[in-house]
C-alpha cells in the first residue's frame, strides 16, 4: 500500500513538483516529514458564501419550530434539570437533584445542556438549542474533513447529504445523546485524516480525546470504528512504521485518561454519597458498560432491559437481523437513502485509485487512504447494528449519516472529475440505482405525497440516461473546477484527460452537466422530503423516528408499532404526543398508553403487563403540580414514582426532586424496600405516585404469555428484582390515598387508620 504524499510531494516523487517520472529508487520514507506547504486546493471564490449560505440553511432547518417538541425526551430533561439546580447532580448525571439515581448513560451528553438551562433558565428552547448547533458544528467539520483533500465542491456535497439525511434532521433536533456523539465522531475522523496527510502526533492525540469523549457520552458505541482508523493509520500514515505504533499507542492514552477520569472517580466514589447508578444491578458504571450498554447491546443478554433477555435468535424483540436491517422498513427511511450510493462509490473508488499511475501516485495513494477511513468507519458501524441482538432503535442510525455524505461526496466528486467512460458510467448506475431504491422507500407510504415517487424514479432514470449519453456523444472529460494545490501538485485524483478538440461537440458537455444536476436533485429528493416532515412534525418520548408513517414498521420491542413505529387501530390516550407534557410518541401518531392512570400495552397485545408510562410521561394536571410544590420545600424528594419518565413528567412541571425508583424501567434494584421505608420514616418523601402497578405485578402473567409486561422480556415496570411491586404494595397497604383528577397519589405522611 502506497503512503500518503507528505506535504512536499518531491520528497514522495523524487523530482521536482509535478514531475512525471522519478529517477532511480524511491528515497525511504522520512520519520518526521517535512513541514511544506498546506496541500489543500486553494477554494473557488464561491467556496466560501457556499459554506456560509450551507450553514444557514442547517441552521435554520435544525432550529425551525424547535419547541414545539417540548422537553423531547423528559427522562433526560429532566437529568438536565436536575444537573442545572445541583452541581453534584451534573457530575453524576442523576435523574433529580436529590441524586437518588442516576440515568443510565454517562452524563457527558447532559453537560452542554445543563449548562445552558443554568444560564437561561429551564425551556424546551434552552435544553434543545445546543443539539441543533452541534448539528450544524457537525457539518462544518465534515466540509472541512472533505474539502481538505477532495475540493470545495465535494465538501459542501458532504455536508448537505449530512444535513437533509432525515435521521439526522431528527436528532439534532433532539435531546438524546446521539447529537453530541455524531459530533464527537466526525471531528475523531477529520483528525485522523490530518494525521495520515502530515503524520503529526498531535492529531491523533486529538482523535483519541475525541473517542475518549466519545465514551463518556454513549460508552462503548463511540469506540465501533476504532478498529478501523487503527489499521488504516497503522498501514497508510507517512512516517516509519516504528513511529506508527507509538503514535497510536499516545493515541491510545489520551483516549484512556480522556474517557477514565470520570470512571475512576465514580468507581472510586463511597457507593453511599453517590446516587445509584441506573441501569446497573449492582450499583457499577463497570459493570453498566460492560452489560446492559456494552455486550448486552450485541448479544441481546441486557438484565434489566424491557427486551433483553436471552439473545434471541434473529434480534428478538428489535428487529430481524442481517444484512439487510437497515434497508428495512422500520430503518431505511431513516439512513438508507443514499447508502447503495454510498457503497457502490467506496469500491469503486478504492479500485480505480489502487490502479494509479506513477504520475500521481502519491496524491492518489492519499485520496484512497481517505476513502479506506470513511469506509472502514461506514463498514464497522453498518456491520454492528446490522447483526446486533439487543436493544437497538431507528435512530441509532445517525451513527451513519456522516459517513454516507463523506463516501457520497468523495466518490460523485472523484467520478466527475475523470476522464473517459467509467467515471459517467459509475455515476449513471448510481443515480440509477439511488432513483429506484427511493422509489422503493416512498412506496412505503402510499398515501404520502404519492406522486414524489413516480417523478423520483422517472427523472432519475433519464438523467442516469442523460449521464450516458453524453458519452455516447462524445462529452468532454470535466475538468477540475478547484485551482491547483500551492506547491503544483495534482489534486483529487487528475489523471490525464481528453484535450478538447472541436469535434467535441459543447451539447454533450452541457448535457452530462444537466444530467448530473437532475440525478442530484433527483437522489436529494427523497431524503429532504423525510427531513421536512421530520421538522414539522413534533417529538417526545423515548422511541421516535423521523419521516411519514411506513407500512410494515415496526418500530419497537416485542413487534409491535409503537411510537416511532406505526400500529393500526385506535389507541386509548393521546395520538397527538410530542406536546409538552403529553404521553404520545409523535404528533398524529399512536401514543404508548400507560402511566399513571393509563390503559396497559398488554391488554392490547394480548399479554399481561402494562407500560406505566416507561416511554413517556403523562400530562400532569395544574392540581397536581400544585399538590407537589405545596410544602415541597419540607422534603429531600416531593415524590416518588415507578421509573424515570413517570418521575421526569412531575419533576420538569414542578422543578422539584422526583425519585425515579427503578430508573428509567422500573427494575434497577434501586432504592430497596428497607432503603424506601427509611425516607418515609426519615420525612423525606411526600408523595408517592401511583401507577405502573400491572407492570410491576406483571412477573407471573409475563411467564405465561412469553415476556414481561407484553415485552417478551426481563425487564418492563417493577421487573429485576421485584422492589418495585414491593414498594408499590407496602405503600398502597400503609398510606392514605389521595386522587387529583386522573392522578392518584399516596401521602407518605398521612399512615391509614
Amino acid at each position: 500500500m502506497n503512503p500518503p504524499p507528505t506535504d512536499t510531494p518531491a520528497t514522495s516523487q523524487g523530482g521536482a513538483p509535478g514531475s512525471i517520472a522519478a529517477a532511480g529508487p524511491v528515497p525511504p520514507t522520512p520519520a518526521t516529514p517535512p513541514r511544506g506547504p498546506d496541500p489543500r486546493p486553494a477554494d473557488p471564490r464561491w467556496g466560501r458564501p457556499a459554506l456560509l449560505a450551507l450553514l444557514l440553511v442547517t441552521a435554520v432547518l435544525y432550529l425551525w419550530s424547535l419547541s414545539a417538541s417540548g422537553y423531547a425526551n423528559q427522562f433526560y430533561s429532566a437529568a438536565v434539570q436536575a444537573g442545572s439546580e445541583s452541581w453534584k447532580a451534573f457530575f453524576f448525571g442523576s435523574s433529580d437533584a436529590a441524586n437518588s439515581i442516576t440515568v443510565d448513560k454517562p452524563p457527558a451528553a447532559l453537560w452542554p445542556m445543563a449548562l445552558s438551562v443554568r444560564l437561561f433558565g429551564l425551556s424546551s428552547w434552552a435544553i434543545l438549542v445546543p443539539e441543533a448547533l452541534m448539528g450544524v458544528a457537525t457539518v462544518g467539520v465534515l466540509y472541512a474533513a472533505v474539502r481538505r483533500r477532495f475540493g470545495a465542491g465535494a465538501g459542501l456535497l458532504a455536508g448537505g447529504v449530512l444535513a437533509v439525511t432525515p435521521v439526522a434532521a431528527l436528532m439534532f433536533r433532539f435531546n438524546n445523546p446521539d447529537a453530541l456523539l455524531c459530533l464527537l465522531m466526525v471531528c475523531a475522523v477529520a483528525a485522523v485524516l490530518r494525521a495520515l496527510a502530515d503524520g503529526r502526533t498531535k492529531w491523533l492525540v486529538l482523535a483519541g480525546v475525541c473517542f475518549g469523549l466519545g465514551f463518556l457520552t454513549k460508552t462503548l458505541q463511540a469506540w465501533l470504528i476504532l478498529p478501523a482508523l487503527a489499521v488504516v493509520y497503522a498501514c497508510c500514515a507517512p512516517v516509519a512504521l516504528r513511529k506508527r505504533f507509538g503514535q497510536l499507542l499516545l493515541a491510545g492514552l489520551a483516549m484512556v485518561v480522556s474517557g477514565g477520569w470520570w470512571v475512576a472517580i465514580v468507581e472510586l466514589w463511597p457507593a453511599s454519597s453517590r446516587p445509584y447508578i441506573g441501569g446497573s444491578q449492582h450499583n457499577s458504571f463497570l459493570e453498566l458498560t460492560f452489560g446492559y450498554n456494552g455486550l448486552g447491546r450485541i448479544n441481546g443478554n441486557e438484565t434489566g432491559s424491557v427486551g433483553g433477555g436471552g439473545g434471541r435468535r434473529g434480534g428478538g424483540g428489535w428487529g430481524e437481523t442481517g444484512l439487510t436491517r437497515l434497508f428495512s422498513a422500520d430503518m431505511g427511511g431513516q439512513i438508507s437513502w443514499l447508502l447503495p450510493a454510498a457503497l457502490i462509490l467506496l469500491v469503486v473508488a478504492v479500485v480505480v485509485l489502487w490502479r494509479a499511475r506513477r504520475a500521481v501516485a502519491a496524491e492518489q495513494a492519499a485520496q484512497r487512504a481517505e476513502f479506506l477511513v470513511w469506509g472502514g468507519a461506514l463498514l464497522m458501524t453498518f456491520t454492528t447494528f446490522s447483526f446486533m441482538s439487543g436493544i437497538f432503535h431507528q435512530y441509532y442510525n445517525i451513527a451513519l449519516a456522516p459517513y454516507v455524505a463523506a463516501l457520497v461526496g468523495m466518490g460523485a466528486t472523484l467520478m466527475w472529475r475523470r476522464a473517459g467512460r467509467l467515471g459517467a458510467s459509475v455515476l449513471a448506475v448510481t443515480v440509477a440505482v439511488t432513483a429506484a431504491w427511493s422509489y422503493v422507500l416512498l412506496n412505503r407510504s402510499p398515501e404520502w405525497l404519492p406522486w414524489l415517487r413516480w417523478t423520483v424514479l422517472v427523472l432519475g432514470l433519464l438523467a442516469a440516461l442523460g449521464l450516458l449519453l453524453s458519452l455516447w456523444t462524445g462529452a468532454p472529460a470535466r475538468e477540475q473546477h478547484e485551482a491547483p494545490a500551492e506547491d503544483g501538485a495534482p489534486t483529487a485524483s487528475q489523471e490525464p484527460t481528453r484535450p478538447h478538440t472541436p469535434q467535441v461537440p459543447r451539447v454533450a458537455g452541457r448535457l452530462a452537466v444537466i444530467a448530473a444536476g437532475v440525478g442530484l436533485a433527483t437522489s436529494l429528493a427523497g431524503p429532504v422530503a423525510y427531513t421536512l416532515d421530520t421538522v414539522n412534525t413534533p417529538k417526545a418520548g423515548s422511541i421516535i423516528t423521523a419521516g411519514p408513517s411506513v407500512q410494515g414498521g415496526m418500530g419497537g420491542p416485542g413487534g409491535g408499532r409503537f411510537p416511532g413505529g406505526r400500529m393500526p387501530g385506535k389507541w386509548r390516550g393521546h395520538t397527538n404526543g410530542g406536546t409538552p407534557g403529553t404521553g404520545g410518541g409523535q404528533a398524529g401518531r399512536p401514543a404508548f398508553p400507560g402511566g399513571p392512570g393509563g390503559a396497559a400495552f398488554g391488554k392490547r397485545a394480548g399479554r399481561t403487563g402494562g407500560m406505566g408510562g416507561l416511554l413517556n410521561g403523562s400530562k400532569v394536571s395544574a392540581k397536581a403540580k400544585a399538590l407537589l410544590e405545596k410544602d415541597a420545600a419540607d422534603y429531600t424528594w416531593a415524590a416518588a414514582a415507578i421509573g424515570s419518565q413517570n418521575a421526569a413528567s412531575y419533576q420538569l412541571a414542578t422543578q422539584k426532586p422526583v425519585m425515579a425508583i427503578g430508573g428509567f424501567n422500573g427494575s434497577d434494584p434501586s432504592p430497596t424496600l428497607g432503603q424506601f421505608k427509611k425516607y418515609v420514616a426519615d420525612g423525606k418523601i411526600h408523595y408517592f405516585l401511583a401507577g405502573g402497578r400491572e407492570g410491576a405485578r406483571g412477573r407471573e402473567g409475563s411467564a405465561r404469555a412469553g415476556g414481561f409486561g407484553g415485552f417478551g422480556g426481563r425487564g418492563g415496570p417493577g421487573g429485576g428484582s421485584g422492589g418495585s411491586s414491593k414498594i408499590t404494595s407496602w405503600v398502597e397497604k400503609n398510606f392514605t390515598k389521595v386522587t387529583v383528577g386522573s392522578a392518584t397519589f399516596y401521602d407518605l405522611t398521612a399512615r391509614k387508620g
